[in-house]
């Protein structure tokens, strides 16, 4: 009898996780290492919401908390999706899980027999088809094009579609490409799930937030309101609000799934933890002034990151609408020698040898699902990104 479940052979490690540990550990070692690996902001959480969180400490709001969220946490995003959203969603149809990520696993949980399949387009988050595999589900991934600034066309999720699809997973923007779909954009692909009632739509939002220049951010349900019993629109504050070791994401949805997640929840961690919940509360609550200011400094490091990668010899950028990273080709260099003599036959092989060569870690395209590309975080100072930047141009220029 094996020891460790079956389970276990269905899925990888993190991608985007093992790139961070790789670049702490030569740092650890000595080396000048840049990574631009990480997924979260560089900014630090407002001081309204630290303090909010030890105001909590303070009332000794430090017991157990329902499974589904503190009663003031659930209200305020009710109140954020009708807010911002136009989404009308009572308290109780609201979670609070520990971060964005068991939001969506419990959903998966929750739902997923064997044989059932999930609609994903390439590149994807890495952790969305790992999750479906770990729930026993069958990942069903859609190529987008660099050309197409890799968005899912109509046509392509409709050939996608068969009937043994429960979900479609959607997020705009896009982690790792920055893609975000335009109201129209986004009309046309609900016009496709429209036509498939046994579809259901899991709508990552994390990155709402952060969109730039003129976009307007629109969220699946609001544009086509037919999809409100059969859509679970998940969020979080890690991102937008600079909380991401905080780890709070939530979700609201049908209330049939809703009291799924919170059965599978209550044996697996209860509540998330109090204080985190009380912060959150502030942060939806409270001023949002911040969030114009953070999204300008993104802007600006982003025309810097997509302009400097754009001189490199071999490279090709895309300008992202949203989010924080940038998903550029490295096509060019496929079948160039790098100085260490090795040849670059892959993505992965481009950001091995692009480490070893100028201590610059990003993470392979194919890791995502869709090379030959790699992923920059671009939520670090600007005085590293365009030293990383003139690192990838001489690895690139010394690739013969």
């Amino acid at each position: 009898m094996a020891f460790l479940a079956d389970a276990l052979s269905r899925v990888k490690p993190s991608a985007t996780i093992a790139v961070s540990q790789k670049a702490r550990e030569l740092k650890a070692k000595g080396r000048d290492v840049i990574g631009l690996g990480a997924g979260e902001p560089d900014f630090d959480t407002p001081d309204n919401i630290k303090k909010a969180a030890i105001d909590a400490i303070n009332r000794g709001e430090t017991k157990y908390t329902p499974v589904s969220g503190i009663p003031e946490l659930r209200e305020a995003i009710a109140k954020k999706f009708k807010r911002e959203n136009n989404l009308d969603y009572t308290a109780a149809q609201t979670i609070v899980g520990t971060g964005g990520k068991q939001i969506l696993f419990n959903a998966f949980m929750a739902t997923l027999n064997a044989g059932d399949e999930v609609v994903i387009p390439a590149p994807y988050w890495v952790s969305y088809p790992e999750m479906v595999a770990l729930c026993g589900g069958t990942p069903v991934f859609v190529a987008t094009k660099q050309e197409n600034n890799f968005k899912l066309k109509p046509e392509d999720l409709e050939k996608a579609i068969t009937p043994k699809t429960k979900w479609f997973v959607f997020n705009s923007p896009s982690n790792p490409s920055g893609a975000a779909y335009s109201h129209d954009e986004l009309k046309a692909l609900t016009d496709v799930l429209m036509k498939h009632s046994h579809v259901w739509v899991l709508t990552d939002d994390m990155y709402e937030h952060l969109t730039y220049g003129d976009f307007k951010f629109a969220t699946p349900v609001e544009v086509e309101p037919g999809l409100y019993d059969r859509t679970l629109t998940m969020n979080g504050v890690s991102k937008a609000y600079a909380m991401t070791g905080w780890r709070i994401g939530y979700a609201a949805g049908p209330l049939q799934l809703i009291k799924a997640m919170d059965m599978i929840q209550g044996q697996q961690t209860s509540g998330a933890t109090s204080i985190a919940q009380w912060a959150a509360v502030e942060a939806l609550n409270g001023p949002q002034d911040f969030i114009p200011r953070n999204k300008e400094i993104f802007q600006g490091r982003r025309d810097l990151v997509v302009s400097m990668l754009n001189q490199a010899k071999g490279i090709s950028c895309p300008t992202p609408e949203g989010a924080f990273y940038v998903y550029p080709s490295c096509a060019g260099l496929i079948g160039k020698t790098a100085p260490s003599g090795k040849v670059i036959e892959t993505d992965e092989d481009f950001v091995s040898e692009l480490l070893e060569a100028e201590g610059v870690a990003v993470v392979h395209g194919s890791a995502f699902g869709l090379g030959p590309n790699f992923r920059i975080s671009y939520a670090t100072s600007e005085a590293l990104l365009e030293e990383a930047c003139h690192r990838i141009q001489r690895f690139c220029a010394a690739c013969r």
